[in-house]
């Protein structure tokens, strides 16, 4: 039966910045995200997409630079308990805000932050996510994924979806609700990528190579991509200007117009280049949703050379029983004519 409550899904990010208005003059060439005043507190000022706020940002220096996923639950103070339980740390204890409902926020048993967040309001219908919307969100954690998964699915009720064996990477597990998938988990330290684990979103975007350039103009660091994942998406992972990452995602169908919308559109003389082809991320690791799509390629190719070699053995059987057959017929009309 499908959960038609808020327990599962993500439903705020919150930025935790040293420069807060600098970084919305940032998101908002990015990823074309609106400043917006809340009103409860003008100092919590909010990202914005089109179809309404989805985060916020907040100024300090006492934290790493960083985006805080929230992830709904109908009681905090019950989800903590089954955190701290199940391993996890309190950053924040449960708290209330006026007219907003009750947050707190944990690290999981790996050291990944996410916060979790009971509204008094019936939430949004749960959707497909539309451009400037968070479409994905990863975790990229340091322990086997399936051992990562478990401690959300506790809290969540998540629902695994998928593996892909990516080989020596390990795995990619997909995760989701309701039977739509909503993120991956794999093990980063297997990738050789150092440092804690931690969650990131993938904000949906009408045109990843466009954004790339956006992104790299506006001061922020391309770190991988863009890239081609599974499922005809494409994804391209950043740090901010000042040192928070993110990522954007355009899915095939997203891409395919933009194409469509660019070859369509009229040129203008000389100045209409032909664009540079879009560089890889160098030296950084892959995205593990590439690694998986390899792997996923490579099992096929595979089998399929594996059937392709059987149906020649199986030929060169046939066609050997054939010509003892036929052996066997010449011997006995020989015999006949003596």
């Amino acid at each position: 039966m499908a959960d038609s409550t808020v327990r599962g899904r993500f439903v705020w990010h919150e930025l935790l910045t040293p420069n807060k208005a600098g970084a919305h003059d940032f998101y908002a060439k990015a990823v074309g995200w609106k400043k917006q005043a809340w009103e409860q507190d003008p100092s919590y000022p909010m990202f914005a997409a089109p179809t309404g706020p989805l985060g916020a940002s907040v100024e300090t220096r006492d934290a790493a630079p960083q985006w805080v996923a929230y992830i709904g639950t109908p009681d905090v103070d019950a989800t903590v308990a089954a955190a701290t339980r199940l391993g996890a740390k309190v950053k924040t204890a449960p708290t209330s805000l006026s007219n907003a409902g009750r947050y707190a926020v944990l690290e999981d048993p790996q050291g990944a932050a996410f916060g979790i967040h009971a509204s008094p309001t019936e939430p949004r219908p749960d959707t497909a996510a539309q451009h400037g919307e968070y479409h994905w969100h990863e975790l990229a954690t340091s322990t086997d994924p399936i051992a990562a998964f478990a401690f959300y699915k506790e809290l969540f009720g998540w629902d695994e979806l998928g593996r892909y064996d990516m080989g020596p990477p390990g795995i990619y597990l997909l995760f989701g609700r309701n039977g739509r998938q909503i993120g991956g988990m794999f093990d980063k330290g297997k990738q050789g990528r150092p440092g804690v684990a931690h969650w990131i979103g993938y904000v949906r975007v009408p045109d990843v190579h466009a954004t790339v350039a956006t992104v790299k103009a506006s001061g922020g660091t391309l770190l991988n991509g863009p890239m081609e994942v599974p499922g005809d998406d494409w994804v391209a992972q950043f740090r901010d200007p000042h040192g928070a990452l993110f990522a954007v995602l355009t899915t095939g169908k997203d891409l395919k117009a933009a194409r469509g919308a660019k070859a369509a559109a009229p040129k203008s003389g000389a100045a209409a280049a032909k664009p540079a082809a879009p560089k890889t991320g160098g030296a950084a690791a892959k995205p593990a949703m590439k690694v998986a799509k390899k792997a996923a390629k490579k099992k096929v190719a595979k089998k399929k050379a594996a059937t392709k070699a059987g149906k020649k053995k199986a030929g060169k059987k046939k066609a050997k029983r054939a010509a003892a057959k036929k052996g066997k017929a010449r011997k006995r009309k020989s015999k006949r004519r003596r």
